[in-house]
Parts: C-alpha cells; structure tokens; sequence
C-alpha cells in the first residue's frame, strides 16, 4: 500500500478594513463584510480535504475566518501564526514607508521597532517542525506575510524568497510533498 503524504492547507485571512495596502501585523481589525462573506465561501471549498489538525493565528481577522469557514470548534491558536511584528510601520503603506526609507523591502529590510526577517523565520521554522512531527493533514489560517515566510522555509529557500509568493484575501495554498517527505513542494498557490 503506498505512503499518503499530508497536505498543509494554508488560508490567508479575508479582506479588512486596512485592505488599502496598510501593514497589519499586530493590530487586531476584523474582517469587512466582504472579507466574511468570501471566510463563508472558503467552507466548501476545505469541507473537500480531510484534515486532522486545525490551527490558527491568534490574531482576530485570522479567527473569524476560520470560525466562518466552519471549524471554529476544532482550531487551536498558535502565537508563532502571528502575522509579522510591522513595528512602527504597523499601519502604514509601503509607498509611505518609501518616502522616508527609499528602497525599502520587508523581506530584505525588516520593520524598525518590530521583527526581522530572521526573526519571522524562527517562527516559521518551529511552525514547520510542529507540522513534520505530527505527520498529517494540518488546515492553518494566518495572514499573508507570514505565510510567505512559512513557503519559502517550507521548501529550503532563503526566507527573502517568501517576498516572490503573494496571497489575496481569502485564499487557500497547499504545500506537500512530492514522491517522500523529504521533498517538500507547494501543490497548489493563492487559490
């Protein structure tokens, strides 16, 4: 009987009020009725996998989709999910930010006052060793930054890497494995 590898569905929060491209990291906003009503619509499309293992950031927006996507009974709430600390970026745009800091990128540059690439990364990292040790379908709702993160260290790239995989509002990923575990992949991407 051949091995099943475990699939990782990865689901990027709905839209907020700071969908204007302002950084959200720790603020806790809730989701627009837009951004329910496209958390609702995710329920049919994860009621197709079987997972085992729900988990979700502890940030508001994070929470309230995965309770209007159906599993608020099942999530339990992991702090290394957290969105990336903007530190005092935290509700600005980046064209903002470049006005005072020309050239600056998140993934290569960080957040004054907040976490560093680095930083976000460890995070990631412990994330992912928690996924490998439990070794089954794991559904993770978070926010769009840390999720990039969370892929590039998913496939052994540098984690300025996770600036290349951008997420919409509301979209599911799914990182795997190719032929054994030690291969990993991204199956499917902003979905």
């Amino acid at each position: 009987m051949p091995m099943l590898l475990p699939q990782i569905f990865l689901v990027r929060h709905g839209e907020t009020a700071w969908v204007s491209g302002r950084h959200t990291g720790r603020s806790d906003i809730d989701l627009t009725p837009n951004g329910e009503e496209a958390a609702r619509s995710l329920a049919g499309r994860l009621q197709e996998f079987a997972t085992e293992v729900v988990w979700s950031s502890p940030s508001l927006r994070a929470r309230r989709t995965c309770e209007l996507a159906g599993f608020a009974s099942e999530v339990s709430v992991k702090p290394d999910l957290h969105e990336w600390d903007y530190g005092q970026y935290e509700g600005i745009t980046t064209k903002e930010i470049q006005q005072t800091a020309p050239g600056w990128r998140l993934f290569r540059d960080g957040a004054p006052g907040g976490e560093d690439v680095k930083q976000v990364g460890v995070r990631a990292d412990r994330i992912i060793h928690n996924i490998r040790q439990i070794g089954a379908p794991i559904l993770i709702f978070s926010s769009s930054h840390f999720l990039r993160v969370l892929a590039a260290r998913w496939l052994g790239l540098r984690l300025e890497r996770g600036e290349s995989f951008v997420l919409g509002t509301a979209s599911l990923s799914i990182l795997g494995y190719e032929h054994d575990r030690q291969e990993p992949v991204i199956r499917a991407w902003n979905t």
